[in-house]
């Protein structure tokens, strides 16, 4: 059986059996963040924040809500400063968004007056690259979500997992190095998440990026990690880095072993543990 191991070390990746140390692509360090009020009132979002994103890891933040884990998301996507601490991408400082990081949202924000090729080469056309180089990927994107056939579609003709499959081949187009999630899957029902849960797990061992996803589902945490970040209530902080030693590919009858028992409680307590402690205070 495969030891399942817990620690509060920011890189908690050191022990993992199998996997080669590289150096890491996000190294974020005493971060926190601040936000003020209308009324000129502080509120502290993040506190003394410390984490390594090793190359080609699957990362996941749980949490419980307001504890500044999609705070935390968009600050490694560049869009939102630190109020103080560091932020870094492959060594350099991060002070603004990056070519290198995809973001994907809830919802799918497509835009409904373009087609679901279109949609998809949307960033390719922001960026003023060429779209007759990029479409032959799309295409291939759409293909390998599972959407042939339905480049042409108005986003309205989709159900809801499909229109968030587009999202997910826009965020790809580029071919950025990391891909950042927000809960992507958060509006969808239970069995068209556990589908795309699986589907994002197909695309991401076969092109092999640096994910962070955000979810409140402690199973699909563990189901998709390599490491589960488990985050305190408002001022968010770290409570512990938990290590997920699960073979991959992943499959769904894998929630019926012991280590994704052992990690899924792990989580709960740590999750309910801090959630009690902060109801206290």
């Amino acid at each position: 059986m495969t030891t399942l191991t817990h620690g509060t070390s920011a890189d908690g990746g050191a022990a993992r059996a199998g996997r080669q140390q590289t150096e890491p692509v996000f190294r974020v360090e005493s971060v926190h963040k601040t936000y003020s009020t209308r009324k000129g009132r502080k509120v502290v979002a993040l506190d003394d924040i410390n984490l390594i994103v090793g190359d080609n890891e699957f990362v996941t933040l749980v949490g419980p809500s307001g504890c500044g884990k999609t705070t935390l998301l968009k600050m490694l996507a560049g869009l939102v400063p630190v109020s103080g601490g560091t932020i870094q991408l492959d060594g350099h400082l991060l002070t603004k968004p990056s070519r290198d990081v995809g973001l994907m949202f809830q919802s799918a924000v497509l835009m409904p007056w373009r087609s679901v090729l279109n949609n998809v080469l949307l960033p390719v056309e922001i960026l003023g690259l060429d779209r007759r180089q990029y479409g032959e990927r799309a295409v291939d994107l759409l293909a390998l979500a599972g959407l042939k056939g339905f480049e042409r579609s108005a986003p309205r003709e989709l159900s809801g997992g499909m229109q968030q499959r587009v999202s997910m081949c826009r965020a790809l187009i580029t071919d950025p190095r990391v891909l950042l999630m927000d809960e992507p899957f958060g509006a969808l029902d239970a069995m068209t998440r556990e589908v795309l849960s699986f589907e994002l797990l197909r695309i991401w061992e076969a092109h092999r990026k640096t994910v962070v996803f955000v979810t409140h589902s402690i199973p699909e945490a563990v189901l998709l990690a390599d490491r589960v970040v488990v985050m305190t209530p408002r001022p968010g902080r770290i409570a512990e880095i938990v290590d997920v030693h699960l073979p991959r590919p992943r499959t769904g009858e894998m929630e019926f072993l012991p280590e994704f028992k052992e990690a899924s409680d792990r989580i709960r307590t740590l999750v309910f543990r801090s959630a009690d402690g902060a109801e206290r205070k």
